[in-house]
């Protein structure tokens, strides 16, 4: 009798369970209802009553838009005619030319900034300076990068005649061009480096795993003892890249990365399914604050696994997974559908996007409220804000002359000018900026219209005017000039202090101009610090195991 009015009890509860679910349930599906019939019933007095006609698409994307950027900004709509922005986005690919275009700030038109090696631009004799000036015939004056790269874009194999004023050659250039599938490198580069091998992985798009293991196969026959992965500025992408990547260097069915969501299908553990190129190779890894999500992945599974020494800065701190769903009409939405945890078991995200403050801006997880896991040898790790590097290097921090320099047009047209006096350049492992080239190119900057002002100096001319706005500027005025004044910039004096960064700046972009990315990248290697930091410890194997071991 006692079991019977158990069972009974249980059933009551559970039965008042589900109507209580129930109940909630019905709830939200009708505050759903409600809330669009609110939102029909707004856009319909809208188009018809407002005193102008409204565009229907641009309004309706705007509200989409807005309602999903109050989630993260990882949730996103592509309608049909941005389904190639998706598409670049996880697959590298595009049908075009190939080559990176620029416009500069006061000029007419947008140049080509930089050809990709093998790529139908550069086989149709497409050169870094050449201005564009007609496609197909139509005049590009006036015309923005983002309207010339879509008529540079356009279904393979179709033709069409590219226009140019080269600089140093004729007004104008008729070159015939037939576009391609354009595929962009995951694996820009790689090589040996002081007896390391150096991978350097640009995004986490369709096949790079695969790219990777043919690099890391290629350096290994060559001798390489050790290996470099390089992840800076690696932003991510596909989460099954990520973990075939690690499987190149862990064992088979080796845990990487679980993803926990809402959905039964957001739920996975997600293990290494093949055996790996070599698990014992000594390995680094390098981040920086660009390294985010699959990145972040590759580099704290790693760790979590003691398989690798993680040099550089914290990563970015994003620990949430996309998956993309078909909308009607041609559309996609990716969606944010889980978090991920690394074989330690912490989740690295940092902000909180549920919570918001007064001002909109979503929460940050302080470093005191993070929780301390353990490797597989037992090292302290932390969930919240990134993966923490085993080694922490310097930051390379830039100095406003660098960064107005980079995007002036002033050092555009300098490498334009030395390309035109000279048919061909040393090796890049050859190639340096010697003191006469050095005084050469101040003296074109000094000569040019470059001029920048420093950030202390935009800051004081705020304060200035939030001064006067307040009455106080007639009785600082004076204090106010004599610190502008001091926080002017001396042009000359700044080319001088930093040389040195600016020479790595130089080089890289004449290098580019001879040898394409690859030279670019291996011209800057040459004065890598974090580089030499992960050479120096995989070359010293006693100091590397002490750090993988410690507890």
């Amino acid at each position: 009798m006692r079991k019977g009015r158990v069972a009974i009890f249980v059933a009551v509860i559970l039965a008042v369970g589900l109507i209580f679910q129930g109940s909630k349930l019905s709830d939200r599906n009708f505050e759903i209802s409600r809330n669009l019939d609110i939102f029909h019933s707004i856009f319909r007095e809208v188009d018809m009553l407002y005193v102008d006609t409204v565009d229907v698409e641009s309004v309706v994307n705007a509200g989409i838009d807005a309602m999903l950027a109050r989630l993260d900004p990882y949730t996103v709509y592509y309608p049909q005619d941005k389904e190639g922005d998706l598409k670049m986005m996880t697959t590298g690919k595009y049908a075009g030319i190939g080559a990176m275009i620029r416009k500069y700030p006061g000029r007419d038109y947008v140049v080509i900034e930089e050809p990709y090696e093998n790529m139908p631009a550069a086989n149709s004799g497409v050169r870094a300076g050449d201005k564009i000036v007609r496609i197909d015939g139509e005049d590009m004056k006036g015309r923005e990068s983002q309207y010339v790269s879509d008529h540079l874009r356009g279904d393979p194999s179709t033709e069409f005649i590219l226009t140019v004023n080269r600089p140093g050659g004729p007004d104008s250039l008729d070159i015939p061009i037939r576009r391609a599938n354009i595929a962009l490198p995951s694996v820009p580069y790689y090589g040996i480096w002081n007896g390391v091998g150096y991978i350097l992985l640009d995004g986490f798009t369709e096949n790079c795993s695969r790219d990777v293991r043919k690099a890391l196969i290629d350096l290994k026959e060559q001798g390489a003892n050790a290996i470099v992965l390089d992840l800076r500025n690696n932003g991510g992408g596909l989460l099954n890249e990520a973990v075939e990547i690690v499987s190149l260097f862990v064992p088979k069915g080796t845990l990487v990365v679980q993803t926990k969501g809402k959905t039964r299908q957001s739920v996975n553990d997600c293990r290494t399914g093949r055996d790996p190129v070599d698990a014992d190779i000594p390995l680094a890894v390098l981040t920086d604050g660009g390294s985010a999500s699959a990145s972040e992945i590759v580099s704290g599974s790693l760790q979590d696994l003691d398989r690798a020494v993680i040099l550089g800065t914290r990563t970015y701190g994003k620990g949430l997974v996309q998956s993309t769903r078909s909308l009607p009409f041609n559309g996609t939405l990716k969606v944010t559908t889980a978090k991920y945890y690394i074989p330690s078991g912490r989740c690295i995200q940092e902000i909180d996007y549920s919570h918001h403050d007064a001002d909109g801006r979503a929460s940050r997880m302080p470093d005191s409220l993070t929780h301390v896991f353990y490797t597989k040898a037992g090292r302290e790790v932390r969930d919240g804000g990134g993966i923490r590097p085993d080694i922490q290097c310097p930051v390379d921090t830039m100095s406003d002359i660098m960064y107005y320099l980079s995007t002036d047009v002033v050092l555009f047209d300098f490498v334009n000018d030395y390309c035109l006096k000279h048919e061909s350049i040393p090796p890049v492992d050859e190639f340096c900026i010697t003191d006469s080239l050095y005084q050469e190119f101040t003296k074109f900057v000094r000569g040019s219209d470059f001029k920048f002002t420093s950030r202390s100096s935009e800051a004081i001319k705020s304060l200035r005017e939030i001064a006067e706005y307040e009455g106080l500027l007639k009785k600082s005025e004076a204090e106010f000039n004599l610190l502008e004044e001091k926080l002017q910039y001396d042009l000359e004096n700044d080319l001088d202090q930093f040389r040195d960064d600016i020479t790595v700046l130089l080089g890289s972009s004449i290098a580019s101009r001879y040898y394409y990315q690859r030279g670019s990248i291996r011209f800057n290697l040459k004065y890598d610090t974090t580089l030499d930091s992960a050479v120096t410890v995989l070359n010293d194997r006693s100091r590397y195991n002490s750090i993988l071991r410690r507890k």
